[in-house]
């Protein structure tokens, strides 16, 4: 059923503004403007919004022309009505009137219009544009068959169309249904279009949803504004440039962080991390960074206020020495809620640096057992920091300086989706304004912290996102189940954020969880590393234990051979991440991405480019079967070296230490000398041992 929306009908010019022109409309105004020479802005409402940095450009403001639309077609009016065109260069966007709609042209060629969904009475079914009580209202049109990417990590099916994806950031407790922690409403068609809706509300976006149209998508935003950004772009890379040179890019990354990170949940004592760490050493399996996790280092019913759970930490600057002199970097869990039993809890509610109900008292909220399970245990009832104090985000980032003085290296940021939409913040917002970007604020906190006083980098290992996250990197896949099903919707997941302009993602090796809290068998658990390995970011973490040797000789000889790959992969790596930084390419490349002419390909959504030279065809179910695709052009087996012509669908058992690899026509990828330790005996720059070169 649609939602409750009255459409908007009227235009009227108001004045020139730079860039394009302002109208009223009777849901108020609208600003349209030329962003950019291919990004027109549509700005429906007054703007009473926060800024939170999700946007990095300036608009350019070039030269536009504002005149008379012309009546050309098929659903222009039939009687005379004042419709509009500006246009700069080759492109244009048409603006009419009863109802309200428009059509972005190209070169004489329509790129995106609204929709044109109409009723048999010669009404209008959907409305292009409208207005309710459950906010803003934008439909467009789509063509049949066309394919929609993007709108973040999601773990379902990678072309959107048919779905109603929901934009608000969620403990989606797994990876099994349309909840998702990294949400952004972009979306993009390889027909050359992207909509960016630039808010922090939540968005509703019916893809070619059958409740509202099968021919058109349309968004909902739960806001007073309705500000759309229209891309118009030759090609999927392209599309992706465009909208991070409007939301940023990921930075340079540290060399380390792109080596193997182990973790679980949980080492319980620093012996058992030690030991871990010295079983690591001792079989020669190299290993950058180790990681305790939350219940690892601090006390559960005071947590989190950066103190060091003294019963098993006496001492954390000594215990952290000895994590680096076994060659590990040390990462450590957070969140961003402070449990009421936390010594700095008065302080911290007096100064005001807590997120508030309406009468003015800290909100207070329990974490319920049913969330948690039985291997976990519930948490206190706490309050979150509020970022939107320039104090409390001040005094979160210099508290980490004490962190890193005891000698820790890098943050895991986990959590920070649970904001609700009754709080008031310190800038006044709500909750439901707040709740969206409050991810983006929190790691950006600690990003910066880590870029001002971390002794090995600028860096995070983030759960939660929006629109912008990619400019904090790293982020991980949540808690998946440690099945099939599960890597499958992790890999999804990671594309598809990829497919939204973060270039940086991977998934836990073994997945987080089961349904029987057992361990995953040592095929999963292997053909989980495999995939952990040709992913930007290499971790293993769960439940259970997860260190090789705990799935049996086999299982520890071919992951340590996987992992010495992942190390040979470092010169590629780099490569990979600087492309990322110049273009906003993700290391992961979904097939429509990296062959947006070949839309058989776009059908294969596990499979995908490891960067430019690389097609990986992850195994997905026991015994080794895969199904998988070559487009055109010749491709080289990277196990044995044979050269297979595409397009070619190919079927293959895949024996238990290998899965398919081809190398594409025209690539080289460069390797590095073997490693023992970790990345720190490589010399810098990175040295290259050896090119393979594709297609020669």
């Amino acid at each position: 059923m649609l939602p409750q929306l009255n459409r908007l009908e009227t235009l009227a010019l108001i004045e020139h503004v730079p860039g394009g022109a302002r109208f009223m409309t009777d849901a108020g105004p609208l600003e349209v403007t030329f962003f950019a020479a291919d990004i027109v802005r549509l700005k429906f409402g007054v703007d009473d919004r926060q800024d939170y940095g999700v946007l990095t450009a300036q608009p350019e403001a070039p030269a536009v022309t504002v005149g008379p639309a012309d009546a050309d077609w098929p659903f222009a009016p039939q009687q005379p009505v004042a419709g509009w065109r500006i246009a700069c260069d080759g492109l244009a966007i048409e603006l009419w009137p009863a109802p309200l709609r428009f059509r972005l042209v190209k070169n004489g060629r329509s790129v995106l219009e609204s929709t044109t969904d109409g009723h048999i009475s010669g009404g209008w079914r959907v409305p292009p544009f409208g207005v309710g009580p459950e906010g803003r209202w934008a439909a467009f049109g789509l063509r049949s068959g066309e394919p929609v990417y993007g709108l973040g990590e999601k773990w379902g099916p990678l072309n959107k169309r048919g779905q109603l994806v929901t934009s608000v950031a969620m403990d989606a407790l797994g990876v099994n249904c349309e909840d998702s922690y990294k949400n952004t409403p972009f979306a993009w068609s390889p027909h050359g279009w992207g909509v960016f809706v630039h808010t922090t509300a939540i968005v509703r976006h019916g893809v070619g949803y059958g409740q509202w149209s099968y021919r058109s998508y349309a968004v909902q935003v739960a806001d007073s504004v309705l500000d759309l950004f229209l891309i118009a772009a030759a090609g999927p890379a392209a599309l992706l440039k465009r909208y991070t040179d409007l939301t940023g890019r990921a930075p340079a990354l540290p060399r380390w962080s792109f080596g193997v990170w182990m973790s679980r949940c949980y080492y319980r004592t620093a012996d058992e991390l030690l030991t871990a760490a010295a079983g690591l050493r001792a079989r020669g399996i190299p290993c950058d960074v180790i990681t305790l996790d939350g219940r690892a280092w601090l006390k559960v019913d005071t947590r989190f206020a950066f103190v060091w759970d003294a019963d098993r930490y006496p001492d954390p600057p000594a215990f952290c020495r000895k994590v680096h002199e076994m060659g590990f970097r040390l990462c450590v869990w957070e969140y961003p809620y402070i449990s009421i039993h936390a010594p700095l809890f008065p302080w911290l509610a007096e100064q005001g640096f807590l997120l508030k109900e309406t009468n003015g008292s800290v909100a207070v909220r329990g974490w319920e057992q049913s969330t948690f399970g039985k291997v976990l245990t519930p948490l206190p009832p706490s309050a979150a920091l509020d970022f939107t104090n320039p104090a409390a985000y001040a005094w979160w980032a210099e508290k980490h300086r004490e962190l890193f003085a005891a000698g820790v290296d890098v943050i895991k940021t986990d959590f920070g989706e649970h904001i609700p939409a009754e709080v008031v913040a310190h800038n006044g917002e709500s909750g439901r304004r707040l709740h969206n970007a409050y991810p983006l604020l929190y790691n950006r906190c600690v990003y910066e912290a880590t870029a001002r006083w971390g002794p090995s980098g600028p860096l995070v290992w983030g759960r939660a996102g929006w629109a912008g996250s990619q400019r904090y990197p790293v982020q991980w896949g949540g808690d998946p189940q440690g099945d099939w099903e599960g890597l499958a919707g992790s890999i999804r997941g990671g594309l598809s954020w990829g497919l939204s302009g973060a270039a940086f993602h991977t998934h836990d090796i073994g997945g987080f969880s089961s349904i029987d809290g057992d361990k995953p068998t040592p095929e999963f658990y292997i053909r989980s590393t495999q995939v952990g390995v040709l992913s930007s970011h290499t971790r293993f973490h769960g439940q259970t234990p997860r260190e090789p040797w705990e799935f049996g000789a086999e299982a520890e000889r071919i992951v340590k051979e996987w992992l010495a790959l992942r190390y040979r992969l470092l010169p590629y790596l780099e490569q990979c991440a600087a492309e990322a930084s110049a273009t906003g390419l993700p290391v992961m490349r979904a097939m429509p991405l990296a062959f947006p002419d070949d839309p058989i390909a776009w059908t294969f959504e596990e499979q995908y480019m490891f960067g430019p030279a690389l097609l990986v065809a992850p195994v997905l179910q026991p015994g080794g079967h895969v199904r998988f695709y070559l487009p055109a052009g010749r491709w080289t087996d990277f196990w044995t070296g044979e050269v297979i012509e595409g397009p070619r669908l190919m079927e293959t058992v895949a024996p238990l230490d290998r899965l398919p690899i081809f190398g594409r026509e025209g690539t080289a990828l460069p390797l590095g000398p073997n490693v023992r330790v970790n990345s720190d005996e490589l010399p810098v720059p990175t040295p290259v041992s050896e090119v393979r070169h594709f297609g020669r």
